[in-house]
């Protein structure tokens, strides 16, 4: 191969590389678009031209990235639970205790929820509007994502049954998730700095309590 070549090559692999970031961008822009537009109108009042206008591209242009709007929904809601369990197994696996590790779980929790208020409403109110396979993945995601915190709790409340750690966990969800976007539908916005250690603290406390 010729120095001639090998540059061509390289070229042609770097414009490559450039146009699928520039799609994966693109990508992302639509479903930072869709949280917003699902959560202030509601799944079933959004059209792909919204979506579209939304991310700074045409309403057809969506299809080059997903097949359809309940493809957009899907792609959000595993996509967050994804990560969520991704980062749920990385807060304990890096902890020396569980005691730790429940902290941890708390603090990227709270840290979730602070940043994404139109994820949570969109998964409260517009769930039934995902496909029936993405459903049950999302459910099982979250299944998996609510065990790694009973699995912790049950190393701290020795004495304790699952189902019970299981109330315990799901209503600390409740508490964490349900703050940033409640106070925001009312009209006031909520300081992060002031809501973290709110949150955290309560959370603690519910989670650790006899």
């Amino acid at each position: 191969m010729t120095a001639g070549q090998e540059a061509s090559i390289n070229g042609t692999r770097a414009a490559a590389t450039q146009r699928g970031q520039a799609k994966e961008l693109r990508r992302l822009a639509l479903l930072s678009a869709a949280a917003g537009l699902f959560a202030e109108n509601g799944f079933t009042r959004v059209s792909l031209e919204d979506l579209g206008a939304a991310a700074g591209v045409s309403g057809p242009a969506v299809y080059r990235h997903f097949p359809g709007k309940q493809a957009v929904l899907g792609e959000l809601l595993l996509s967050v639970s994804r990560d969520l369990l991704d980062g749920g197994l990385r807060v304990v696996s890096e902890s020396e205790d569980p005691r730790t590790a429940l902290k941890g779980l708390i603090q990227f929790q709270v840290d979730f929820a602070l940043s994404n208020p139109d994820v949570i409403r969109v998964q409260d109110r517009d769930f039934g509007s995902l496909s029936d396979a993405d459903q049950a993945e999302v459910r099982s995601l979250q299944r998996s994502y609510v065990e790694t915190w009973v699995d912790v709790l049950a190393r701290i409340h020795t004495d304790a049954d699952v189902p019970g750690l299981r109330v315990r966990a799901h209503a600390a969800f409740g508490l964490i998730n349900s703050t940033p976007h409640s106070v925001r539908h009312h009209g006031r916005k909520i300081a992060v700095k002031s809501a973290r250690p709110i949150l955290e603290q309560m959370a603690l406390a519910a989670l650790t309590s006899a």
